[in-house]
């Protein structure tokens, strides 16, 4: 039995950058850009307006009233084309470019026109509501980098930049795989002796908020052609992920069979909890990550290993687990031999405190409870009895499409 940390280095260690390809703007959300992306486009591209009044020389308005005559207009999508000189003002529409001499805007509130007239009855100073060309970025500049996934807002900035096209790295393909003549199908027959495959779907959607493409093989049967006929499946997949028949069982197949296919085993069994029968190695070149049944032990060790592998599939670089911390609403008892991942809600105290709190089942077989969370909650191996207040390490559980 390994640590975590080495666990995960072997993990993202044994998987290796995907290819790219070239995606549309439009269907690029989501996605992990495969190289730096630079501007085509000064934004603003000229000196424009910030406010709907009057492109003016500031000088002009020092003292005021100050009455200026009329002589153009400058609207977005054009320009007035002649030059402001003293004495002089132009009509200025929002994101409208600033006519050559003028160096201010007055906005219209602080005006009053009278024909072909304009009283300025606030003076303003050189730069007054004016964007500056490239206030906002540069032709040339590196605005997206390597690596980024991809939001809303830096799809917004992508178009911005004059980029409709976008490098990124091909989504995983990751082979899911149930096991066990226990597990049936949502909406399948339930026998007696039954339970509903869950795990599958959870991590379907899991592979899917992490940037890959899932391909569920079905549930392979406690019988050794019939796992190795589903394991063929996987053949053009990038990452195998097995669930339940990881362990040294009777029916705990899931070895046996691979280990007919070459199966190069890199470690079984972590010492965390829940989690520890896991498995990973590679069968003919591609790696396979073998999770435990339990559904909080599958989700959890999905969370943690199958989201970490397909990071450097992505070409995203991996640091490690993303935590923070945050204090206990209640005291928990000391922790044994393996790191435990406690779930655990986000709750306000009477005094308005807010903390974490762990359900005190802590069962593996608790989906209810997992559903329910808002972060797991890092207990180290050994660590000591820990009491309200004090300060622990969580994974938070975002909720939302991007949740797992």
């Amino acid at each position: 039995m390994i640590s975590l940390e080495e666990a995960l280095e072997k993990v993202t260690g044994g998987v290796e950058p995907l290819t790219t390809e070239l995606v549309s703007i439009a269907e690029a959300h989501g996605r992990v850009l495969a190289e730096d992306v630079e501007s085509r486009f000064t934004q603003p591209p000229a000196a424009v307006s910030s406010m709907d009044g009057y492109a003016v020389i500031a000088t002009d308005t020092q003292t005021t009233p100050a009455s200026l005559n009329l002589i153009g207009e400058s609207a977005a999508g054009g320009s007035y084309d002649g030059i402001v000189k003293s004495g002089q003002t132009v009509r200025i529409f929002t994101g409208a470019p600033l006519p050559k001499g003028a160096d201010a805007v007055v906005m219209q509130e602080n005006t009053e026109r009278d024909d072909d007239t304009v009283k300025i009855l606030e003076g303003v100073g050189q730069g007054n509501f004016i964007r500056s060309a490239g206030m906002d970025f540069k032709q040339g500049e590196i605005l997206l980098p390597k690596g980024r996934r991809l939001s809303a807002r830096d799809i917004g900035l992508a178009a911005a930049m004059n980029r409709p096209w976008l490098t990124v790295a091909r989504r995983p393909r990751i082979a899911i795989l149930a096991t066990g003549n226990e597990v049936v199908m949502p909406g399948d027959p339930v026998g007696p002796n039954q339970i509903l495959s869950s795990n599958s779907l959870s991590l379907a959607a899991m592979v899917r908020a992490f940037g890959g493409e899932p391909l569920n093989l079905g549930i392979a049967k406690d019988d050794e052609n019939s796992l190795q006929l589903m394991v063929a499946g996987a053949e053009k997949a990038d990452l195998l992920i097995t669930i339940g028949g990881a362990s040294v069982g009777d029916y705990d197949l899931v070895q046996k069979v691979l280990g007919k296919e070459g199966l190069k085993l890199d470690f079984y069994k972590v010492a965390m909890k829940p989690g520890k029968p896991l498995i990973f190695g590679h069968v003919k070149g591609t790696p396979i990550l073998g999770l435990p049944g339990n559904p909080v032990s599958a989700n959890v060790t999905g969370l943690i290993f199958m989201r970490a592998a397909m990071e450097i599939m992505l070409g995203r670089p991996f640091s490690g687990l993303e935590t923070t911390t945050a204090p206990l609403t209640v005291d928990v008892p000391k922790n044994g031999p393996r790191k435990e991942f406690m779930r655990a809600t986000i709750e306000t105290t009477k005094d308005g405190a807010w903390g974490v709190n762990p359900f005190e089942a802590q069962d593996s077989a608790l989906l209810a409870r997992l559903a329910a969370a808002d972060c797991l909650v890092i207990r180290p191996p050994h660590a000591a009895a820990a009491k309200a207040g004090e300060r622990v390490e969580i994974i938070p559980l975002p909720k939302g499409e991007l949740s797992f």
